[in-house]
């Protein structure tokens, strides 16, 4: 079908900051708590990164995420610095700059220096307005420190996303919903409870019942529509124009960064001027799309340690695509997956995508390809066709 259409300009950089307060005992995240001088070093070996991908990539950023961990567990000075390195290596997003919250850091002041910064929207670990859900969670704040830190956050003007946990025993989930959203947050994400290995819960023999997931499943959905936020992607809600632009990226499948410990990106093939960019190791004997990168764990990132590097072909780049684009309810639009991956997906996988119509699990309009309800709820075994095919 002709050569692939990638995006050789990166608009998008999401930055890892490790450090928590405490580590919640579902979370499986490369994340730790401060010790000193370990906020100072990765600081220092930020700007070195910064420096490095801004000499390798064009870039011509919309959206930035500052994810972890807990953001705004660093001092304001040291987020100050992060704010500064961003800004001078690699710029700052023109649409949207999120911060990830914890509702026990926030203070009117706080917030005041997280918006001089240039944060505009904030992501806040509410995960429940509920106590015993919050002790039960781990969680080191309360439902009133969640309240008063989303009120704050709404009155400073960001545009708030409160995260939700779904499927926990004993969870009162209407209330939490109902709570959250007359709190005036614009944006839920979501999750159902996830036990992972190795983290406490798993440990401790925690379980979560499909019948449980399967009603947080449905019955957020229920909730959050009927209180005028639409579901635009399988975990996420949004009043009209809140849905989250970084995210989007993801999900579209779009190149990002990823600069820090443990961060992961999404590169282009080519770099400034765009030449193509030798991959380390690399086997691949069709042409390189793009390259998905992971950054090694603090340690050995404050080290100078290589990453991983996994060169994406058009196979790989078409399945990751569909696996990434299917979550939204939009769908992918195949046409221009195909001219973005040089290759015709609606033909190439043509048997899958009726098998998958007939079962119900998707639905083909024209160029977009999307999942059902049912569709959703089995998004990996839908996904696996595909890499099986």
């Amino acid at each position: 079908m002709g050569e692939a259409d990638i995006d050789s300009v990166v608009r998008h950089l999401y930055v890892h900051v490790p450090f928590c307060p405490s580590i919640c005992p579902y979370c499986d995240f490369h994340v730790l708590t401060r010790r000193a001088g370990l906020v100072e070093a990765y600081l220092h070996r930020l700007e070195q990164e910064a420096a490095w991908l801004s000499g390798t990539y064009a870039l011509d950023l919309d959206t930035v995420y500052v994810g972890g961990g807990t953001p705004s567990f660093l001092r304001d000075e040291e987020i100050r610095a992060l704010a500064t390195t961003v800004r001078r290596h690699l710029g700052w997003g023109k649409l949207e700059n999120t911060l990830e919250i914890n509702p026990g850091t926030v203070s009117p002041g706080r917030a005041a220096h997280w918006r001089d910064l240039g944060f505009d929207r904030a992501s806040v670990g509410v995960q429940s307005l509920h106590d015993p859900t919050l002790r039960f969670l781990g969680r080191q704040h309360d439902a009133a420190q969640a309240r008063e830190a989303v009120t704050t956050l709404v009155g400073s003007g960001f545009r708030v996303s409160g995260d939700l946990i779904t499927a926990v025993p004993g969870q009162p989930l209407d209330s939490d919903i109902r709570g959250l959203v007359d709190l005036g947050v614009g944006h839920v994400s979501a999750y159902t409870l996830t036990i992972e290995p190795g983290t406490e819960f798993a440990r401790r023999g925690v379980n979560v019942t499909e019948d449980d997931e399967r009603l947080g499943f449905e019955r957020t959905e229920q909730l959050l529509t009927a209180l005028g936020f639409g579901r635009y992607e399988v975990s996420n809600y949004a009043r009209p124009g809140q849905e989250s632009r970084h995210n989007q990226a993801y999900w579209h499948g779009r190149t990002y960064l990823g600069l820090g410990p443990g961060a992961a990106g999404h590169y282009p093939a080519v770099g400034k001027g765009g030449l193509p960019l030798p991959v380390p190791g690399s086997a691949v004997s069709s042409p390189v799309l793009t390259t998905r990168r992971t950054n090694p764990h603090l340690h050995e990132w404050l080290q100078d340690a290589g990453g991983e590097v996994q060169p994406i072909d058009a196979t790989e780049y078409v399945t990751d695509a569909l696996f990434m684009g299917l979550r939204l309810r939009e769908g992918v639009n195949l046409t221009d997956l195909s001219r973005r991956a040089g290759m015709d997906v609606a033909q190439e996988y043509a048997a899958v995508i009726r098998r998958q119509v007939s079962r119900g699990l998707l639905v083909r309009d024209g160029a977009l390809l999307r999942a059902t309800p049912q569709g959703w709820w089995v998004l990996n075994q839908v996904v696996s066709e595909f890499l099986n095919a």
